[in-house]
């Protein structure tokens, strides 16, 4: 293995660690239970890690999912991603949750798509959203996105790929409004896996670019507000 990669992802309540030399996969693990990022995500990394007689301190850089997604489960991924790049001296580079989840959809789906446009659901009719092109080139920025029935109208015409948690909330919108989901429209609710960072983890590897490890923090894209305790009775 000439170029070790470990690769994040922890924005949804799947979350998942995966080892790639250059742009091949070379083992993943994947945890499907919720909430279990802060007791498995570590013990992931560390046996894919053994098991394939990878040293931290040998990888070439670490990609992690940067979101937007679940606000614990990315500062448990960051915060992993971080003390291991920390300690054993490694690059760094932080990538978006909705090109991981476009990359893993279009890699199971197949490509042929126009517009692939995932989606994080962030409640209710909200989604957390950007669109790609068929090389899944971002073509619109990252936004938090109410939809209703003329969502991404301007795209409708093409092969379009909704993919993602938020996307079948979209494609029953579709599917109330105009009767049947469009033969040209496919919605699948692809999860996001550290699998598909590792195009971009690459690729920012080669162009030297990396985050700031002392102030990289996950990209949140809306305050987190808790909410309000409860009255002991």
């Amino acid at each position: 293995m000439h170029t070790p990669i470990l690769l994040i992802e922890s924005a949804t309540d799947t979350c998942s660690v995966a080892l790639a030399d250059k742009t091949t996969v070379i083992a993943q693990k994947i945890c499907r239970i919720p909430k279990c990022h802060d007791t498995v995500l570590a013990p992931l990394a560390e046996s894919v890690l053994k098991e394939n007689g990878i040293q931290a301190k040998d990888l070439s850089m670490i990609g992690v999912s940067e979101g937007p997604g679940s606000y614990m489960g990315l500062r448990i991924g960051v915060s992993l991603a971080k003390g291991i790049a920390y300690s054993a001296n490694v690059k760094l580079f932080g990538i978006s949750t909705l090109e991981a989840i476009a990359q893993c959809a279009v890699e199971n789906l197949g490509g042929g798509f126009d517009t692939v446009v995932p989606m994080i659901d962030a409640g209710r009719m909200e989604v957390y959203t950007a669109t790609f092109d068929i090389r899944l080139e971002m073509t619109s920025p990252v936004e938090a996105k109410i939809l209703d029935k003329d969502s991404f109208a301007g795209i409708m015409g093409g092969k379009v790929l909704f993919c993602g948690n938020g996307a079948p909330k979209f494609g029953e919108l579709l599917r109330q409004t105009r009767g049947s989901l469009p033969e040209n429209i496919t919605v699948t609710d692809q999860t996001p896996l550290a699998s598909g960072l590792r195009f971009a983890a690459y690729k920012a590897l080669e162009e030297g670019k990396e985050s700031n490890l002392a102030y990289f923090q996950p990209f949140y894209l809306k305050e987190f507000i808790p909410g309000k305790q409860k009255k002991l009775l």
